[in-house]
């Protein structure tokens, strides 16, 4: 362990990748719930969260986000939404939470300093259904560093 309490370089908490595949509302937060809390409590320099699956997402998974996120900052990580698709993205804008999420597509991976670049880290072939939360586990990726975020703030 280095000094901040996460794991050395190469590490399998550097990063790790958990896949949306159910509506992120109140059903799909109550099974995600405890897959995040387990992988936060990990302590990955950057969760990334693959909403290419992801049907819908509603005020409740939006929330959900948003305290992943800021725990995630809290920790010295970022969390990263990847490839939600237009009206997943539309619905970010609407909620004004769009210039909090760092969001790739999924042709413009995370590089290591947590910017979109052309070349990316491996995909993992197989990853985390919401809907399987007894056998859930996060998938670990390729070792990145954290990205300073923004916290967010409520009023």
């Amino acid at each position: 362990m280095n000094g901040n309490g996460r794991g050395t370089e190469g590490d399998v908490t550097d990063q790790m990748e958990i896949t949306v595949t159910e509506p992120l509302d109140l059903t799909g937060v109550r099974k995600l719930g405890p897959v995040v809390d387990a992988v936060v409590a990990r302590r990955p320099a950057r969760l990334v969260i693959d909403m290419a699956a992801c049907p819908h997402v509603d005020a409740a998974g939006i929330g959900l986000l948003l305290d992943t996120h800021r725990r995630m900052w809290r920790l010295g990580g970022a969390l990263t939404l990847r490839s939600p698709s237009p009206r997943i993205r539309r619905l970010l804008q609407v909620a004004r939470v769009d210039q909090v999420f760092h969001v790739v597509d999924e042709s413009d991976p995370v590089d290591t300093s947590g910017s979109e670049t052309g070349s990316g880290s491996p995909r993992v072939a197989d990853a985390t259904p919401v809907g399987a939360p007894s056998s859930a586990t996060a998938v670990p990726v390729a070792p990145v560093r954290a990205r300073a975020t923004v916290p967010v703030r409520a009023r």
